[in-house]
């Protein structure tokens, strides 16, 4: 499966931006501070960040870690957002709904074991 089927919903950098009430230019820099990612991918070609990353209007808390360390683990963007968004088996579901309820403790120790 693809990473645009793993991942129901997208936003584009404005979307993010009227969502939280951040200027486009606070959301850049939330893409640069690798407190979140997205990519490139669509019709046209936009750069798209699931909206499962926010929560409330900001960004979910535990995702800038995670992204850290999955960064670490020689993930490139769309590789972490793929992994995010499947199911694993040796997690209780997919490492994003885990990061959602608060369980990062789990979902980092098991990013973690992919860089070795």
């Amino acid at each position: 499966m693809n990473t645009e089927e793993l991942v129901q919903d997208w936003e584009t950098l404005p979307d993010i931006a009227e969502s939280t009430g951040l200027g486009i230019s606070q959301v850049r820099r939330l893409l640069e501070d690798g407190a979140i990612c997205g990519y490139k991918h669509g019709d046209p070609k936009v750069l798209r960040v699931p909206s499962a990353f926010f929560v409330d209007g900001a960004v979910l808390t535990p995702l800038k870690g995670t992204l850290s360390t999955l960064k670490d683990a020689g993930f490139d963007a769309e590789e972490s957002i793929k992994w995010l968004f499947t199911p694993d088996d040796s997690l209780p579901g997919r490492p994003i709904d885990l990061l959602r309820a608060g369980n990062r403790k789990e979902v980092r120790r098991r990013a973690q074991a992919l860089a070795f």
